[in-house]
């Protein structure tokens, strides 16, 4: 309908909901004063829209119906949307507290470990119910644990005991002297912990990995992550290859088809946000799991984070992304 129309029969509806009778909006119970239902124009061609419906409960929808024509009901969309709720970003205090259900980005660590993050949460088969995915040197303590070994939320670092214990240390892809792809582990969560894959700031990622091949430079990429929480940055390499990461004073590993990124605003990552999964901002398609960083370099001075493509995480460690959506 013409766009003039369209706001006649917002304002005959509107006005036909402020008249009804209370209790006749099932969601009018709602906290506040909000009615639970929103009108808007909703366009769909060259000087045509549709009448927006939003709606907070199932139930109101033949209310809101209820009066229209079947031409007029032609031209309405009705989306039920639930509660509305700021979308605000945990701040890297929330991230590094003991948190139930778990959620991407919160401190985690082996019990030898400071901290990492807590990236996001996969299947494998063989293994029943989620699993936590993160880093090699965040859940294995860098090759130095074992299979079945726990695995606490928050991370030491940040007052995690074993009273903190969230998973048992489940796989992890073994350091080699030179040519690594990932640096990546997982583990699977005691019975009774609960989590919440689409618990990222704005809500679930994508179901959808995107391959490594697809990835391009220049791309706008978000994190959350344990110390510097929800940060933004750009692609500004692929495909790099021989990036040697100091895990400790004697010992540099390096790795191949690798992921740079560098943040918009300063430094896209920090110590401790290593595990963090790195997402696409134009359509949050999952891309990277952050293992590295460096300090310096970047076209701001805030160095530059190094991320392995996260669909070669799955490939490697047998693992299917579980997106929450």
């Amino acid at each position: 309908m013409r766009v003039d129309t369209a706001r006649e029969l917002k304002a005959a509806l509107s006005r036909r909901l402020s008249e009804a009778p209370p209790g006749t909006v099932v969601a009018s119970d709602a906290p506040g004063s909000w009615s639970g239902v929103a009108l808007g124009l909703a366009p769909v061609g060259p000087d045509q829209v549709h009448l927006a419906v939003r709606l907070l409960a199932e139930a109101d929808v033949r209310l809101v119906l209820d009066g229209l024509d079947d031409a007029a009901r032609a031209e309405v969309d009705v989306r039920v949307i639930g509660p509305v709720r700021p979308q605000r970003s945990p701040t890297p205090e929330e991230l590094q507290r003991r948190t139930r259900p778990l959620v991407p980005g919160l401190s985690v660590a082996h019990p030898t470990v400071t901290a990492g993050t807590l990236g996001g949460f996969v299947r494998r088969s063989g293994t029943a119910g989620l699993l936590v995915l993160s880093n090699n040197h965040v859940l294995a303590a860098s090759d130095a644990a074992a299979e079945g070994d726990p695995v606490l939320q928050p991370g030491p670092a940040d007052g995690g005991t074993d009273a903190d214990r969230v998973g048992t240390l489940t796989a992890f892809e073994r350091f080699v002297a030179t040519g690594n792809l990932v640096d990546a582990a997982v583990a699977a969560l005691d019975e009774g912990v609960d989590a919440d894959p689409a618990g990222y700031p704005g809500g679930a990622l994508l179901a959808d990995v995107l391959a490594a091949e697809d990835v391009d430079p220049d791309e706008a990429v978000e994190k959350v992550g344990r110390t510097t929480g929800h940060t933004r940055g750009r692609i500004t390499a692929v495909e790099v290859d021989g990036v040697g990461v100091q895990y400790d004073a004697d010992v540099v590993h390096t790795f191949d088809d690798q992921l740079e990124i560098e943040g918009v605003d300063g430094s896209f990552s920090d110590g401790g946000d290593s595990g963090s999964v790195i997402w696409r901002s134009s359509d949050r398609a999952p891309l990277g799991l952050l293992f590295a960083g460096s300090t310096q370099g970047g076209s701001n001075g805030g160095g530059v984070t190094f991320a392995n493509p996260l669909a070669t995480v799955l490939r490697v460690l047998g693992l299917t992304w579980v997106s929450g959506a």
